[in-house]
């Protein structure tokens, strides 16, 4: 399924100075059909629009389930956020041609924002640490600018910065338009400066985000892992869900046996 091995070690320091990444050719063009493929299947399923956002994503499809513990980028995950870690979010984004820039329910388009809750998050000296990482899956083709893609502000997410105007369509004073080709991955923090660009093009935007956590935090999917979701879960995918210990004070202190992440390499 992956066709990518990463250096480590690079790939923090560049995540640390720019906050993201982008990594090509993480799937297989054959993982990529079958993604799409399921995703077609869940968009028969919901009311048509020029936008959806599906969160819970994990819990529609079989193949979208199987990158909750994705080999390639699952070191690196530990790597960044440490080895007690759970799936916080899993949200699929669909943004059709929308050339007059139609604004949906759906949000055919997302101003200028750092992911959180509200109140945000707590900020020091007017910045927000790294909470959560999100490892964006790009399944339709974003090699050029004004598909939908998502635009960042980089460096964004360890400095004192916050935009003039929160409106997408301007052009921000540094900005960057994430392209890629389906199969390669997107990778930031909630704390960089992003937003969900219109789509003037006529091509169809499909991005598939998998947020990861500290296993203390509540995650936003679900309050409890589904059965079906759990059933033959692999031990990393078992943590991933959630499934630590009935105590909840193992969530902050957990056992070494209750953490099989920890056996993943560091950088």
């Amino acid at each position: 399924m992956t066709q990518t091995k990463l250096d480590i070690p690079a790939l923090i320091q560049q995540f640390n100075e720019n906050g993201y990444l982008i990594l090509p050719g993480v799937l297989s063009e054959d993982k990529v059909n079958r993604l799409n493929a399921a995703i077609d299947r869940i968009v028969a399923e919901e009311p048509e629009s020029l936008a959806h956002n599906i969160y819970n994503s994990v819990e529609r499809d079989d193949e979208i389930a199987s990158l909750i513990d994705e080999p390639t980028l699952l070191p690196l995950m530990v790597n960044l956020l440490g080895y007690n870690i759970q799936l916080h979010i899993s949200h699929l984004t669909i943004r059709k041609p929308n050339p007059n820039d139609v604004k949906t329910e759906s949000h055919s388009f997302i101003n200028w924002h750092q992911d959180g809750p509200h109140p945000q998050f707590p900020k020091q000296d007017g910045i927000t640490s790294t909470y959560y990482i999100k490892t964006c899956y790009i399944l339709s083709d974003m090699s050029g600018p004004d598909r939908g893609n998502t635009k960042i502000v980089p460096g964004s997410h360890n400095k004192h910065f916050h935009p003039e105007s929160q409106d997408v369509h301007g052009q921000m004073a540094g900005e960057v338009q994430i392209c890629g080709k389906p199969g390669d991955v997107f990778i930031f923090p909630q704390n960089l400066w992003h937003a969900g660009a219109p789509n003037r093009s006529e091509f169809t935007r499909r991005q598939l985000f998998l947020g990861y956590s500290p296993i203390w935090m509540r995650p936003i999917d679900y309050r409890t892992a589904s059965d079906r979701l759990l059933e033959n879960a692999s031990p990393y995918r078992k943590q991933l869900l959630g499934v630590i210990d009935e105590n909840p004070f193992k969530y902050y202190v957990p056992s070494e046996s209750m953490v099989p992440l920890k056996e993943l390499p560091l950088g």
